[in-house]
């Protein structure tokens, strides 16, 4: 009698429909056979990249040292060299997802390569570099990955309208979520105009999670402490602002992608940009090390977690889907944070310009790594 393998609680996560993604990459679990168990054991979907990854990659191990050094003796400059390494790295992993891309008929099996950070600001330069990188992986299972300023929003419209396949990241708050999906609606609209396909034409839109908590619950923890009504208010929503804001943004994703102007556009072929939860990681020891996991599980999300939260989901994850359980209470958590003198709005902006220098110096550090092994 032939043994049925029983789904672990990653694997588990594919039922009720969420992918999980790997927020990491390097040489090695490719290489080494690593990356393909987490594909055929625990079900493992996509794998997202990102500056500061790829710093850690290659400043903490020496698997890189004698490509860059051979490099660096053909007189490639550091970001030429960074350029190759990161752009093979991507390429060997999306080859690795090719056939989970192929199984899902292109929901999954992304591999995704950011746009130069220091290019936040700057939607031509944007729109130019994704451009590059797109023509230099050849690969149909990569998304770029461009940030969710004001002024990367014309570059992703931009992007998705000419077939170019997009990871929407550093996205906070719920207002910039409604331009981020108008954007890719619009790219989807201007490409059927023109009589191309849409079918291929893919888009996660990240909601980084977890630091939205790391911000506000220092804010509400003061408030506490200075003791009174506001006080006991602060005790009630602290710890939950983060996880309501994606519950809410899921409201607004069934809401957008659910009225005729996208229905129009599904007719057609087009697929609806997914809600990746991304920066789910737990950071306050307090919390439970899959808080950003379990709370958020729904159809047609992803979840891109670092090899610690996979690891510890592996052992003691409890998939049920939760995300749209207390939908009142998530709305009601963000309605008292102006009543305790927090602008949510305010909060979230701050963390885009920080998260824009979150990239931008791992970036700048990689290139100084990268200049001192080339002399090496």
């Amino acid at each position: 009698m032939r043994t049925v393998k029983k789904k672990t609680s990653l694997e588990k996560l594919e039922t009720l429909g969420q992918s999980i993604w790997l927020d990491y990459i390097r040489r090695d679990l490719i290489a080494n056979g690593e990356l393909r168990r987490f594909i055929e054991e625990d079900g493992l979907r996509g794998m997202t990249s990102n500056p500061s990854i790829f710093e850690k990659a290659i400043a903490e191990s020496h698997i890189y040292d004698q490509d860059i050094r051979d490099m660096a003796l053909k007189k490639k400059d550091v970001k030429a060299i960074y350029e190759a390494l990161s752009q093979r790295d991507v390429q060997n992993a999306a080859d690795e997802f090719r056939s989970v891309y192929e199984k899902t008929d292109g929901k999954d099996g992304y591999v995704s390569l950011e746009v130069n950070p220091h290019l936040a600001h700057d939607t031509k330069g944007t729109i130019e570099e994704a451009h590059r990188l797109w023509t230099a992986l050849n690969r149909p299972n990569v998304f770029i990955k461009v940030p969710a300023t004001s002024d990367g929003l014309p570059a992703i419209q931009q992007l998705i309208s000419e077939g170019i396949s997009v990871n929407v990241t550093l996205l906070f708050g719920l207002p910039r979520y409604r331009l981020v999906a108008d954007a890719y609606i619009a790219g989807i609209e201007a490409r059927a105009a023109q009589g191309k396909p849409v079918g291929h034409v893919a888009s996660v839109a990240s909601f980084f999670v977890s630091r939205i908590d790391t911000m506000v619950d220092p804010l509400l923890e003061k408030i506490i402490a200075q003791g009174g009504n506001k006080a006991d208010l602060a005790r009630q929503v602290i710890g939950q602002v983060a996880v309501a804001s994606a519950k809410m943004a899921y409201q607004i994703y069934k809401d957008i992608f659910g009225i005729a102007r996208f229905k129009k556009l599904a007719d057609k072929g087009a697929r609806a940009q997914r809600l990746l939860w991304a920066s789910t990681g737990t950071k306050n020891p307090d919390y439970s090390d899959v808080k950003y996991i379990e709370s958020l599980i729904g159809p047609d999300t992803v979840n891109t977690i670092p090899v610690e939260t996979l690891d510890a989901y592996r052992d003691h994850g409890d998939p049920k889907a939760r995300l749209e359980q207390d939908v009142e209470r998530a709305g009601w958590v963000l309605e008292r944070l102006s009543e305790l003198g927090i602008s949510i709005d305010k909060v979230t902006q701050q963390l885009e310009d920080e998260g824009v220098e979150k990239f931008n110096e791992p970036f700048d550090k990689l290139m100084e790594t990268l200049t001192k092994k080339s002399s090496d």
